[in-house]
């Protein structure tokens, strides 16, 4: 029968073991250092065997230990065969030349199922087994075969790691380039946002962030008056002639977009708040290239208590050619509600038959409201109020001419 490692070198190979399984099982690491706190968990699994061995010492083939009559009544750590945390840790450190044989017998039951004498009896770890003479000269041949093996591995690790070197080479040059492109776009992102920050600022671009009551009180669907009809000179009936236009403006990123629907054509362009209840509007022509014409700009002040919020506009008479001329104008926005869709409706039998525009907003859960475009005579409007705010006396040229704009009936 071969003869099993005793004392230090036993325990220590058995305590590491211990501690590889109780990992495995519990996921749990223990950290192996002189904080013999760190070992009391292990400790109390093996403390749970230990107090055992005095029933079980038959069936798992241990040396016989009395029992303490008193055990029951008493808790870990002051059972006669608890094992504590320092007592691990003083062992697996090589300090203690005779271990406790308990604290052996646990090891070997909770790695083997068995005791140290039935260990002995079938040894099924070849590690435990002390070496002969003729086994100590195998292992020392066996050290010298993987001397040499490792310094056939150095050699190629050697090797890899001059072609490691080159590749380290490549490697931190394409590290700079990528570095650098990094710079270089920190710096472009950073001069591109200072950039957008000059603009906003020499612009005056969204200087005022609109609250909540703000943006609910200019977002929705508008009603909106203009006499610039008056100001066409290829138009000889244009006395007292007005039109009215549907405008869509839609709240985004502090701003809102403006679509405004007209008789003969349509604008799109933006409004923004300057400051509390005082709104800008930029517009222009709605085409096909985006190219911009006809541009007006028009303040709207809604702190206006009245159903009807004028607005005054550096506009243009959107007449024909060269006769498309610069106007102020004042127009009336009125606010029909929020929400819904607008739909153009165009090349219909409809729009033959009023010789009109027609534009519908489908509210939600609401009738669709269809609103009929086109110029119309200022006296046909039936609130007075509305009539004065866009009569004649709205319009101002550009350069004075006379007979442009008709001011009484029997002038024309």
């Amino acid at each position: 029968m071969q003869q099993i490692k005793s004392g230090k070198e036993e325990i220590i190979y058995l305590l590491t073991l211990a501690i590889q399984k109780y990992k495995l099982e519990t996921g749990q690491d223990i950290i192996q250092n002189t904080n013999r706190k760190n070992y009391e968990a292990l400790a109390i699994v093996l403390s749970e065997i230990s107090n055992q061995l005095p029933l079980k010492s038959k069936e798992w083939g241990t040396e016989d230990y009395t029992i303490e009559n008193t055990q029951n009544n008493k808790e870990y750590p002051y059972r006669k065969y608890d094992l504590t945390g320092g007592q691990i840790k003083d062992a697996l450190s090589g300090i203690v030349s005779h271990p406790r044989p308990f604290l052996i017998d646990a090891c070997y039951v909770y790695l083997f199922n068995m005791g140290r004498k039935s260990f002995e009896q079938n040894p099924i770890d070849e590690n435990l087994l002390v070496k002969t003479e003729n086994e100590k000269k195998d292992h020392i041949g066996n050290v010298e075969i993987e001397k040499n093996i490792l310094q056939q591995q150095n050699s190629i690790l050697l090797n890899q790691t001059f072609k490691s070197k080159r590749l380290n080479k490549h490697l931190i040059y394409s590290l700079s380039i990528l570095t650098i492109l990094f710079i270089v776009f920190g710096f472009y992102s950073i001069k591109k946002e200072q950039n957008w920050t000059d603009i906003k600022n020499d612009m005056n671009i969204i200087p005022y962030q609109p609250t909540q009551s703000d943006i609910d009180s200019l977002e929705g669907i508008w009603l909106c008056y203009t006499g610039s009809p008056q100001a066409r000179i290829s138009n000889p009936k244009r006395y007292h002639v007005v039109v009215s236009n549907i405008i869509n403006i839609q709240y985004k990123n502090g701003y809102f977009t403006y679509n405004r629907f007209g008789a003969s054509f349509n604008h799109v362009g933006f409004m923004q708040f300057e400051s509390e209840g005082l709104v800008s509007v930029y517009s222009r022509i709605k085409n096909k290239n985006n190219n911009t014409e006809s541009p007006r700009h028009s303040l709207l002040n809604l702190k206006n208590t009245s159903k009807y919020l004028p607005a005054i506009s550096a506009s243009w008479s959107f007449d024909i050619g060269d006769k498309n001329k610069i106007i102020g104008i004042r127009e009336v926005y009125i606010k029909l509600g929020k929400g819904g869709t607008i739909e153009e409706i165009i090349n219909s039998v409809e729009n033959a038959s009023c010789q009109c525009k027609i534009v519908r907003w489908h509210q939600p859960n609401k009738p669709t409201q269809t609103f009929y475009l086109k110029n119309i005579v200022l006296d046909s409007l039936k609130n007075d109020e509305l009539k004065s705010l866009i009569d004649e006396k709205s319009i101002l040229l550009n350069i004075p001419q006379e007979g442009v704009i008709l001011g009484k009936e029997s002038d024309k």
